[in-house]
């Protein structure tokens, strides 16, 4: 069975947001004095399974699990095993995780042993100083550990970095030689408006990938490649190096016209769009009874009201968010 939505486009991709906890509190993404969801709102290790395995039968051939951060949610990796018998039955062709890092020197070796063969590191400056400011609680010689840890385990890492005017401006070409040293794929973002975070003019923080591909053609040859992993990210070659780097442009390129993916919260909550406020309650039918079937149906409903497109563009030029609620609650 396929997922598809009013526009053609078949959804196979499902980004689940496992908890909206943290240990870092990124400038960007959280308050410093978040307040978090409490226990009971939350689905369970095992209702998450049930849902992700409701869309895994659905079509869903790409799972990412997401936060907060993922591997700060006790006994997290009981569903990661769960989830890897899809992809030892052939159903699911690829589960993966994005994490800040913190936590993968402990669980890098299960991860590849489950199945997992290639995660995104979330990781926006390679200076320490730079870095505790940025995260307001983190440690970058800890993340930096992760992720040896993560290489020698034989997983492939992909950088995800936040283009962030004033923070890291002056990094961008340290970042493209380090991550060719090291093996790693990088990906720039640019910095998306969601959630108030208590923050005065947070999009002057704003710099457009344009920009920041102009600056890194002044000292490095790049070419186009048809490279695509099921997310939003366009790619080139840096030919000096040989790594892969990924621009991912919901403000100054929209690419919505792609959308192959929804995202489901820790609590059971589906939104079709990320930067739409419509979603859907699946944590209703998911209690209901132990009959999925009612669970594919509010699935397969939600889907046919996936939109076009979101509105970051617009609410850009408004200069407010385009949603209440903070990243860390959508998971990305």
């Amino acid at each position: 069975m396929q997922m598809i939505d009013p526009f053609g486009r078949e959804v196979n991709y499902l980004r689940v947001s496992v908890t909206d906890r943290c240990d870092y509190r990124c400038v960007y993404c959280m308050a410093e004095d978040m307040t978090f969801l409490p226990k009971k709102e939350l689905l369970t290790l095992e209702e998450l399974d049930r849902l992700c395995s409701a869309f895994v039968d659905l079509g869903t051939r790409k799972l990412r699990i997401t936060g907060g951060e993922p591997l700060v949610r006790r006994d997290i990796m009981w569903l990661f095993r769960r989830l890897g018998r899809h992809l030892d039955s052939g159903a699911l062709d690829e589960l993966t995780v994005t994490t800040n890092g913190s936590q993968l020197a402990k669980h890098a070796t299960e991860l590849y042993d489950i199945g997992v063969r290639r995660i995104n590191v979330s990781l926006d400056t390679l200076d320490a100083d730079k870095f505790k400011a940025i995260t307001r609680w983190g440690r970058l010689d800890q993340v930096l550990d992760g992720m040896e840890a993560a290489a020698k385990a034989g997983l492939k890492i992909k950088l995800n970095t936040v283009a962030l005017k004033g923070v890291n401006q002056d990094e961008v070409h340290h970042l493209i030689r380090w991550c060719g040293e090291q093996g790693f794929d990088l990906t720039f973002i640019e910095a998306m408006p969601m959630g108030d975070l208590g923050i005065e003019d947070r999009l002057d923080q704003f710099w457009s990938l344009k920009d920041v591909r102009r600056e890194i053609e002044s000292q490095w040859a790049l070419n186009e490649s048809d490279h695509r992993t099921g997310g939003p990210a366009r790619y080139a070659n840096v030919v000096e190096t040989g790594a892969r780097l990924g621009f991912i442009t919901p403000l100054s390129h929209n690419f919505c016209e792609s959308c192959n993916r929804v995202r489901l919260t820790c609590t059971g909550t589906l939104y079709m769009c990320l930067g739409q406020d419509d979603a859907a309650d699946l944590r209703a039918p998911l209690r209901a009874g132990n009959d999925d079937e009612g669970v594919r149906t509010a699935i397969l409903e939600a889907i046919s009201r996936k939109p076009e497109g979101h509105d970051f563009v617009r609410n850009r030029q408004e200069r407010k968010a385009a949603g209440a609620r903070h990243m860390s609650v959508t998971g990305g």
